[in-house]
């Protein structure tokens, strides 16, 4: 079987539960043929691989959604007129009716359009303005229709690619990765499976309502792109997975037939986080509080730090580990850096990229502050080698601390997103009650040992492929016979 996993803005480009996860879901299954198709933002990133792809990745395709040198100087691309069906589709698109998605994948798979002629045509240009004296009037119709222009490009460059043929394609998230499986399922007749780790719409909908980039009504174009986008994913999708039940409640809520539905937790390698190296003489008389990290605006590092900064008037001895890598989002990074300096603040170290073995056995307890999560590594890393939490109520975090259908108990300390009060205090609680905190490291090693090894996450994937392999082995059958 060979499978075509769809990524988007992750693996193998950055670090990152999203990446660890696809990378070890590969590497699970050595006999099974894997077709990477990426989407990333520009050329640039091309090829900058952070991970060494594991010998059955046969393939690497990527499609770059700012990709400015897509439509220029091709020979053969030119002014497109759409036939009436072609036009009824696109305007099925624009003004989010019933879509005709089957006409757009082969419009844009066969004809040599020329997606800035297309864009900047009259075609493009009546459906828009149709769309905007329905909903967007007050709005000035010259920016209305860049805002538009800008909205469609990158779902073109995505109708555009040129996708790889495959039994089965597997998209980690809806979204762009959503659309390139279902044109894949289209065309070539494969199978489509969703993997979702966070509820795609949900966090590009916060996203846009905290952006400042994008202002009043424009944020609900945006919103509505991504929505149909994922009701499309959802619509052709054969099994659609979440991580947790709440994350397949939102999937029905946006659409998703309940029976595609299925939850498959994340799973860490117990054993691999076993007989850790423990604390050094530099930890002597230090409680050490590590966060494993991309250091990025969605972890909201500043919040932590700054909680960490009252803890430690409290708690002198508090040391906290900032561990992952500065250098996806530098400015924000030069940001938390520069906090440290203002607060002047001791015993804050940024490590950068690390082996976790190396640091976690040292730890007294991890923390994370995000703003948005799906069901984080970290944490159940940290349960694996009896290390207490602290995290905020987001994604999946409730649940990982106290449980889902257990009686084990705390795992660790919930609190608020962003309440920085409640996020010092955890950490001076957790620095002056030792009791507690090695019966949360405990309490969250069991719960890791009941639900999320990793053997138990390939044991659930083993057995989705293997359906979709037998259901394909039927299909070519009846084909064949046919």
């Amino acid at each position: 079987m060979r499978v075509c996993i769809i990524v988007e803005g992750c693996y193998p480009y950055v670090t990152g539960g999203v990446s660890s996860w696809v990378h070890g879901l590969i590497q699970s299954f050595p006999k099974v043929e894997f077709v990477l198709q990426t989407i990333i933002s520009a050329r640039e990133q091309s090829g900058k691989f952070v991970y060494k792809l594991p010998e059955n990745v046969t393939e690497v395709h990527e499609l770059y959604l700012q990709d400015v040198d897509w439509d220029r100087n091709r020979k053969g691309w030119h002014k497109y007129e759409l036939n009436r069906q072609e036009c009824a589709a696109l305007r099925s698109l624009v003004l989010n009716r019933q879509v005709d998605w089957d006409t757009l994948f082969e419009l844009f798979r066969n004809k040599r359009v020329s997606l800035d002629k297309l864009l900047m045509g009259e075609d493009f240009l009546k459906i828009v303005r149709e769309y905007y004296d329905l909903h967007y009037s007050q709005l000035v119709f010259s920016d209305f229709l860049w805002t538009m222009r800008s909205v469609y490009l990158p779902l073109l460059f995505t109708l555009k690619m040129k996708l790889p043929k495959a039994d089965l394609y597997h998209c980690v998230a809806t979204g762009y990765a959503g659309v390139l499986g279902s044109m894949g399922k289209s065309l070539y007749g494969g199978r489509l499976l969703i993997s979702e780790h966070g509820i795609y719409t949900r966090e590009r909908e916060e996203e846009l309502l905290r952006a400042e980039w994008i202002k009043g009504a424009y944020k609900n174009v945006w919103i509505d792109q991504f929505r149909k986008m994922s009701t499309l994913a959802y619509e052709r999708a054969d099994l659609v997975t979440s991580l947790y039940e709440h994350a397949r409640e939102l999937q029905i809520e946006l659409g998703c037939p309940v029976e595609k539905t299925m939850v498959t937790p994340n799973g860490v390698s117990v054993d691999h986080l076993q007989n850790l190296p423990g604390k050094t003489k530099e930890d002597e008389g230090k409680f050490n509080i590590g966060a494993i990290l991309r250091v990025t605006p969605i972890k909201d590092v500043k919040t932590m730090i700054q909680a960490f900064s009252f803890a430690k008037e409290r708690e002198p001895r508090l040391k906290l580990w900032i561990m992952g890598p500065c250098d996806e989002e530098k400015e924000y990074a030069n940001e938390c850096f520069e906090q440290v300096e203002a607060l002047e603040l001791e015993d804050v170290v940024f490590t950068g990229r690390i082996d976790i073995k190396d640091y976690l056995g040292r730890m007294d307890v991890t923390i994370l502050t995000s703003i948005s999560e799906g069901q984080p590594l970290t944490i159940l890393e940290s349960y694996a080698a009896r290390v207490p939490v602290i995290a905020t109520d987001v994604g999946n975090c409730f649940g990982l601390i106290y449980g889902e259908s257990d009686d084990f108990g705390a795992g660790g300390i919930l609190t608020h997103i962003m309440n920085v009060e409640e996020i010092a205090q955890a950490m001076v609680d957790m620095a002056r009650n030792e009791p507690m905190r090695l019966q949360m490291g405990e309490s969250g090693y069991k719960r890791v040992m009941s639900g999320y090894r990793i053997e138990h996450m390939r044991a659930k994937y083993r057995g989705i492929y293997e359906d979709f392999a037998d259901s394909l082995d039927v299909w070519l059958e009846c084909m064949d016979e046919g």
